[in-house]
């Protein structure tokens, strides 16, 4: 991530995280800071693959997206079951 990376995701992420824990089927959404400046921890949690998957689609097209489309993302889906 670059600096100017980095001010993408702390100039969207306020705006971001309320429009996700607005959507219907959020349990929890959070983009906390780390050790490393240029690394973030973004921890999500949705009622099902549906919401999650509208979560997806409406991110791709949001002013998030369009600010941080060039970052890298590592991350791990996994469905929990009763």
């Amino acid at each position: 991530m670059t600096p100017a990376e980095r001010d993408a995701v702390l100039a969207h992420r306020a705006t971001h995280i309320a429009a996700t824990r607005a959507e219907a089927g959020c349990l929890s959404f959070t983009i906390d800071d780390t050790d490393d400046p240029m690394i973030f921890d973004v921890m999500e949690s949705f009622r099902d693959r549906t919401a999650f998957d509208a979560h997806q689609a409406r991110t791709r097209s949001s002013p998030w997206f369009d600010a941080t489309r060039s970052i890298l993302r590592d991350f791990r889906v996994e469905d929990l079951r009763d």
